[in-house]
């Protein structure tokens, strides 16, 4: 993957993320160590051209390298470990899932009956690893290798993109992706809530009321939100809410009592020990510090 690297280095020159010539691409870039840490990763794809990152999520560990790479179907915020030095920095491309692609390969892979069976009623979860196949490693080349040019991207760019999601389909371990797309499966339903606390995590949220947008009674709603997410719809709730905060105290400078009446909470003081705990850190003191 050396020359993976390569190109993505030359598209990443800030650390953070960087943009790229196609909306819904970029590629993110750390020079140094990071201990694990609260992070909220994003619906997409983490192709890794150089180092490597292990993810914590509940009682699970996983790795994606070079070899390997995460895919994530929902949001959802995880704990992250950064494995990078100045000589060797950690380069992510990091793609958006584009549903409408999505679906019309999906429907492409139906009338050639290639539909993984009962996806329905699996229980599934919000990501997967896939192993990086020749097939993949290429089209991923070629996608760095457009984005190098303006005209190329623009050009070649939403093809190869197609191509780089039909080969996460090829995955054996790729029904979380087909769940996605297909209708009143679990992991859409979820998915559905999700977006709905993503858009109004600052206001009142019950879980009855999630339930009843995915048409799930309340019991069936926790149990399928805890398989896909990997936590409780109200420590989902607080997590997005924390970590909301964290960026508007990091981008935007806001004070802290500001910061938690915007993402819902009522009591500064409650907000300040939540943060604390999950943070180790009061929120005074992250508001200069880097991500």
């Amino acid at each position: 993957m050396q020359g993976t690297a390569h190109l993505m280095a030359a598209l990443a020159h800030e650390e953070g993320m960087n943009d790229t010539a196609l909306d819904g691409v970029k590629i993110f870039r750390c020079s140094k160590y990071a201990e694990p840490g609260p992070l909220c990763y994003y619906q997409g794809v983490l192709i890794v051209g150089q180092g490597k990152k292990r993810v914590y999520l509940d009682d699970n560990v996983f790795d994606y390298d070079t070899n390997n790479t995460l895919v994530m179907t929902v949001p959802m915020p995880v704990e992250c470990e950064t494995f990078a030095t100045p000589e060797e920095p950690v380069l992510v491309l990091v793609v958006d899932i584009d549903l409408p692609q999505l679906n019309h390969l999906i429907r492409v892979m139906d009338a050639h009956y290639q539909l993984p069976t009962d996806i329905g009623e699996s229980h599934l979860p919000g990501y997967f690893i896939a192993d990086n196949s020749d097939d993949m490693n290429n089209c991923v080349v070629r996608l760095l290798e457009a984005l190098q040019s303006p005209l190329e991207a623009e050009a070649l760019g939403q093809a190869l993109l197609q191509e780089l999601l039909f080969r996460l389909l090829e995955q054996p371990n790729s029904a979380p992706l087909y769940a996605l797309s297909m209708s009143h499966t679990r992991l859409s339903r979820i998915d559905k809530a999700l977006s709905f606390i993503h858009k109004n995590y600052g206001s009142s949220i019950e879980v009855e009321q999630l339930a009843k947008l995915v048409s799930m009674s309340p019991s069936a709603f926790h149990r399928c939100f805890k398989e896909v997410t990997s936590c409780s719809p109200i420590q989902y709730l607080k997590k997005i809410r924390l970590n909301k905060a964290r960026d508007l105290l990091q981008q935007q400078g806001l004070k802290v009592k500001d910061a938690a009446l915007e993402v819902g909470y009522e009591s500064a003081a409650q907000f300040s020990r939540e943060f604390k705990r999950y943070f180790k850190k009061n929120p005074g003191e992250i508001i200069h510090l880097p991500r």
